[in-house]
């Protein structure tokens, strides 16, 4: 089966594209696109984490309910929060109530403070495992990586929850370590230029 598809405006995508229309809009606009905001990088790996037994398009669909229900992703603020505010939580609809899932986000907004202050920026920590491109199969073709490997090992050593080799995978796919479009895809060429103009941490 070809990991293309051609959608309904006459271009060629990633075939997960087929799957929701709301992919499309996100597959042309972020996912791939190299990515050095903290706050950005700290949200993905939680909602990667909140996808876990999921699929995407249930977190895609409740993203702006998590943004609200962790003020936008702020570590600082969230790693302020308390036992109270996780009963809040598992009483919000709008995300996914899942008590472990929840206090590892709160979890990982600590970390993520030890991991400024000792590497300077998650951007920093993270785009130092990003691998040589020419080392990589073939895209969508893989849900793990040496890479993925090495960056779960790592931060679960320091203490990071929910954050195993498939998931950093989907995360380093989405925040641009690596471009993992599909040959063929109208989009593997924007973000091999993005990449080749994103300054790197």
């Amino acid at each position: 089966m070809t990991a293309t598809t051609v959608s309904a405006d006459g271009k060629t995508r990633c075939r997960w594209c087929d799957a929701a229309p709301e992919f499309v809009a996100y597959h042309d606009t972020e996912w791939g696109f190299p990515v050095g905001d903290d706050r950005r990088l700290f949200e993905k790996v939680c909602l990667e984490g909140f996808q876990s037994g999921l699929s995407w398009r249930t977190i895609l669909a409740k993203r702006e309910n998590f943004r609200a229900a962790f003020h936008d992703f702020d570590f600082d603020r969230v790693a302020q929060f308390t036992e109270s505010d996780v009963e809040v939580l598992l009483g919000d609809k709008g995300i996914i109530r899942h008590r472990g899932k929840i206090e590892a986000v709160i979890n990982n907004a600590k970390r993520a403070q030890e991991m400024v202050a000792d590497e300077g920026s998650l951007a920093a920590y993270f785009w130092r495992f990003e691998p040589d491109s020419r080392q990589l199969g073939t895209p969508q073709m893989a849900s793990t990586s040496d890479a993925s490997v090495a960056i779960s090992k790592d931060l679960k050593k320091r203490g990071w929850k929910f954050v195993g080799p498939t998931t950093v995978y989907a995360f380093m796919q989405a925040m641009g370590l690596i471009n993992d479009h599909a040959l063929g895809c109208v989009m593997r060429p924007v973000i091999d230029q993005a990449r080749r103009d994103f300054k790197r941490p």
